[in-house]
């Protein structure tokens, strides 16, 4: 805002912009807590396992839930930094919901389906011309506990994160 008026167009030089990404509690504290996530998914499979599983870095479903995690460190974040009566953390809260919603009940359901759908394919006889098909994906969705476990991270590292931030500065 200059003179009274609103510019809507964003800085003009790139070096303000990498400082801006950089200095972005909300979406840093997203990306952190995805991380986290997912790395821990890497972990739990290999201590349960005692195998190493690289898809656990990239996969979904598993504990804990990094959608979970994700959304609701975004969600935290916001609510910190603008307020939690915010525009902002009301779309941030919604969108959280909705994807921890669709994480333990319509994902998780889809991979249950895909568990039947492919034992269902194993039973049919090598002459039919599903019987080639390739696998569906069966680790889809998450269970309430893992939703919960992931809201719990994504809490702990936004206001941990703003915890450090503090204290840095």
């Amino acid at each position: 805002m200059e003179d009274g008026r609103i510019s809507l167009s964003p800085p003009s030089t790139s070096s303000a912009a990498e400082s801006n990404f950089f200095h972005n509690y909300p979406l840093i504290s997203a990306l952190l807590a995805f991380a986290i996530a997912q790395s821990a998914k890497f972990f739990i499979t290999w201590y349960k396992e005692k195998r190493w599983d690289a898809k656990q870095l990239i996969g979904s479903g598993g504990m804990p839930s990094s959608h979970s995690a994700t959304v609701t460190a975004l969600a935290v974040a916001i609510g910190i930094k603008d307020g939690f009566g915010s525009s902002m953390f009301a779309i941030a809260a919604i969108f959280a919901i909705v994807v921890m919603y669709d994480a333990f009940g319509v994902r998780l359901h889809a991979g249950k389906q895909a568990e039947v759908l492919n034992q269902i394919v194993i039973e049919l006889p090598e002459e039919h011309p599903l019987a080639d098909t390739r696998p569906l994906r069966e680790l889809l969705g998450h269970t309430p506990p893992q939703v919960v476990a992931g809201a719990i991270l994504g809490f702990v590292v936004a206001v941990g994160g703003r915890l450090i931030n503090k204290i840095a500065s």
